[in-house]
């Protein structure tokens, strides 16, 4: 199947910038809309108090409470690991050289969900109070990513289809150990917590969970943007990659420790939302061409607006109840994702 060169020549600014207009007034719709019925002037009266560190009437202060400690940092985390997953599944697919590999393939995230589900439901590392569940998870994270690198890897290095079977064999035992504990726990409600976190969910947001994962999230996707041409060699195989100076061991190493690292921060403030680092690597290519160079300057963008609006509608579908946002994820992204393996003119990773 031919690709169509169209996307590569169309200039990246406007479509960047456009992004970003998006994604601003995609914010400020996700603090502004809710179940409390706060209205849109006192949002803006709020935030200007926030960040100028104004006053508000003593009336006003349940409503600002949820504005600035409630809504905006969910807001903004869920910004923040949208564009993590995003920048991470385009990594991801050009290290295993596989269009349907997302940041979860490596099973770094059900690594994670053994660790949090052992605060969850276990009550394990208590004594660490509100930092429990995200340092376990994170923990249980690495702990996962170690695991998968050493049993994949081989004389020959770390190859894209050992690193695929290793990942996917050791996700299916760390969700088989969740699935006991979940099925063990003697309280209903902290199994439906653990649920919620399994499938994905920024109802427990604030300030303090952040700084760590913005740090992460830009640390990473710098890195990524600095090797994009590395990255376009390593996907078109090991042997041209190599006879362009790129080590692809070395370099799959690397992206390993880099995207294992951000999906951990990720996953152990949000849980396992799926589907973002599947699908908005694919739909960025059609707007932007296969270029990683090119992909990588927008992917974030797309993913943190779409993870904006899932958390929007996770919210206000079954107000003042709430559902997963991998829910909102998979029924957006599943519909999507047919519709692009049945575009005539499209090949899936640009080849």
């Amino acid at each position: 199947m031919r690709r169509s060169t169209a996307p590569s020549r169309t200039p990246l600014l406007p479509r960047t910038l456009g992004l970003a207009l998006l994604l601003a007034v995609s914010l400020w719709c996700g603090v502004a809309l809710g179940a409390s019925g706060i209205g849109a002037t006192e949002v803006g009266r709020f935030l200007w108090a926030g960040l100028t560190g104004g006053t508000v009437h003593a009336r006003d202060a349940a409503a600002y409470t949820i504005v600035w400690e409630i809504r905006l940092p969910r807001v903004v985390l869920g910004a923040i690991v949208g564009a993590g997953l995003a920048s991470v599944g385009v990594a991801v697919q050009a290290m295993v050289r596989n269009a349907l590999a997302d940041p979860f393939v490596l099973g770094i995230s059900s690594g994670a969900a053994v660790g949090a589900n052992a605060v969850i439901l276990l009550g394990a590392f208590a004594g660490l109070g509100v930092w429990a569940l995200s340092l376990s998870a994170f923990a249980s994270a690495l702990a996962a990513m170690v695991l998968v690198y050493a049993v994949a890897r081989s004389p020959q290095g770390l190859t894209p289809l050992r690193l695929i079977l290793t990942g996917t064999a050791l996700a299916y035992g760390f969700e088989a150990v969740t699935t006991v504990m979940v099925f063990g726990a003697a309280r209903g409600e902290a199994a439906r917590s653990a649920m919620m976190w399994l499938l994905g969910s920024l109802g427990g947001a604030s300030w303090a969970q952040v700084p760590l994962a913005a740090v992460t999230v830009a640390a990473g996707w710098t890195w990524l943007r600095r090797r994009a041409e590395s990255l376009n060699a390593l996907a078109m195989g090991d042997e041209t990659s190599a006879a362009l100076g790129v080590r692809p061991g070395r370099l799959r190493r690397e992206l390993f420790l880099v995207t294992a690292a951000v999906t951990g921060t990720v996953v152990a403030v949000s849980g396992a939302i799926g589907f973002v680092g599947l699908m908005v690597p694919h739909v960025v290519r059609m707007l932007v061409g296969a270029d990683h160079r090119r992909v990588l300057a927008v992917a974030p963008l797309a993913g943190a607006v779409l993870l904006v609006w899932a958390d929007i509608l996770s919210r206000l579908l079954l107000a003042p109840a709430e559902l997963p946002v991998g829910v909102i994820t998979a029924v957006v992204g599943v519909p999507a994702f047919l519709l692009l393996m049945r575009r005539g003119g499209y090949s899936f990773g640009g080849r």
